[in-house]
């Protein structure tokens, strides 16, 4: 009897602490598209965090191409916010990182980021929206194999859009199917266009912005790729990454794309060279050098509870450890965010060259930055910059006229609305009048 006394009180205690375990820690899902070394890299360094939280709370990995119902929204997302509707089948209401983190009584200065790096991600005010954890540079990426096959050197340079016409074009004639394609259109050639020659995509007037993605450049090189996909030197796959990969695939022997495909090309088995953006040398105020990091970063979702953000908040902290961000730097190709993490690369295998590349880019002041920021506005400017482009590959429609018409549609959609003058009423004796 007492045995079974004794029995009864350890598996009440067990059940205590079983019934105890949901009220004490908290989990908090994060979404995301990974596969491969990426989320190798990114489970692991979970797993540690979750560890160190001893009990306090765990994140949980949620693959988003496994998930039934898209609508039921996780704490966090690793997403770039193009992506929302594969993600989530909408777009959500997005939380500010830095306000999260505020809350939760963490510091989060957009100072201790590389000043490109916030710049694609900040707000307005220069306050941090999401984490900048996967981002990358416009490059061009160069199959060496495919140059040799058509005898070419596959070590050539490429600087201009006219070199790279020159080389697409030799590479057709020697038989290859498809020279050149690209991925995130909007991002590469429109924002990056842009930037290089110095064009601003965003005027501010007052409170209101106005988009003008129809400067001289933008219509040039967008008329310029059409010419190149009726000569078939450049085949268009779609506005996303769908370009990434008929590149990978062996498909196509050159692609415009972000820095981190690399670690994907280098497991296809592809001998790649990675040469900078080409940009134009006639144009007069041209900055070769000035192209925008852009790409995913780790989002919190709104209308969560405090506790929830508090646990973010630890999270986002943990994976701005320069020894964490060492890691996933090295393993997926992605732009390190701060000078700490960067200086924790240098005895790494990494060379010292693209390191040093790096820091002089990511390092320039953002101050006069007219890049779209995320929110409505680049959101409408994507989704409409892709849908009058497709019209410029599958009919005769002129260049300028696509982005005539995606500039007047972003603008009219991002408008606000005027205000109605309020009805005065008629005076008094003016009613009595009416009355008789």
């Amino acid at each position: 009897m007492i045995v079974g006394d004794a029995m009864k009180a350890i598996f009440s205690i067990l059940a205590g602490c079983v019934l105890a375990w949901p009220a004490m820690a908290r989990d908090i899902s994060l979404r995301h598209e990974l596969d491969g070394k990426a989320l190798d890299v990114l489970a692991t360094q979970v797993l540690r965090f979750n560890d160190e939280q001893k009990g306090k709370g765990r994140v949980l990995l949620q693959d988003a191409r496994g998930v039934e119902n898209k609508h039921v929204l996780p704490h966090m997302a690793l997403l770039d916010p193009d992506d929302s509707m594969d993600f989530f089948g909408t777009r959500p209401r997005f939380r500010p990182l830095h306000e999260a983190v505020r809350d939760a009584g963490l510091k989060l200065d957009a100072a201790q980021f590389y000043p490109q790096v916030a710049d694609a991600v900040d707000d307005a005010s220069g306050r941090l929206q999401a984490l900048p954890l996967s981002l990358s540079l416009p490059v061009l990426f160069v199959n060496r194999a495919a140059l040799r096959k058509a005898g070419l050197d596959p070590e050539q340079q490429v600087k201009t859009w006219w070199d790279l016409q020159k080389l697409a074009g030799d590479l057709y004639d020697k038989g290859a199917k498809c020279p050149l394609t690209t991925g995130r259109f909007a991002w590469i050639h429109s924002e990056n266009i842009s930037s290089q020659a110095g064009e601003a995509m965003i005027q501010k007037a007052g409170g209101a912005e106005k988009v003008l993605v129809n400067g001289m450049v933008n219509v040039k090189h967008l008329a310029l790729l059409a010419s190149w996909q009726k000569s078939r030197y450049f085949h268009y796959a779609g506005p996303g990454r769908e370009g990434y990969r008929r590149f990978l695939s062996g498909e196509c022997a050159m692609v415009t794309a972000e820095s981190s495909l690399y670690a994907d090309a280098v497991r296809a088995g592809l001998e790649v060279a990675i040469q900078a953006l080409p940009h134009y040398d006639d144009v007069y105020t041209v900055k070769p050098g000035d192209v925008l990091p852009d790409g995913a970063g780790l989002w919190l979702l709104a209308g969560h509870d405090k506790d929830d953000y508090k646990l973010a908040a630890r999270f986002v902290a943990f994976l701005m450890r320069p020894d964490v961000q060492k890691e996933w730097v090295r393993t997926t190709s992605y732009l390190p965010m701060t000078p700490a993490a960067l200086a924790a690369l240098r005895d790494s295998d990494i060379p010292q060259h693209l390191l040093d590349a790096a820091q002089k880019r990511l390092s320039v002041s953002r101050k006069a930055s007219t890049r779209p920021k995320h929110g409505p506005v680049r959101d409408r400017l994507h989704e409409f910059l892709g849908e009058e482009v497709s019209f410029v590959w599958t009919t005769d429609r002129a260049a300028k006229e696509a982005l005539d018409n995606a500039a007047r549609r972003v603008n009219e959609a991002i408008a606000v609305p005027v205000k109605a003058a309020p009805v005065k009423a008629a005076p008094a004796r003016a009613k009595a009048a009416v009355g008789m």
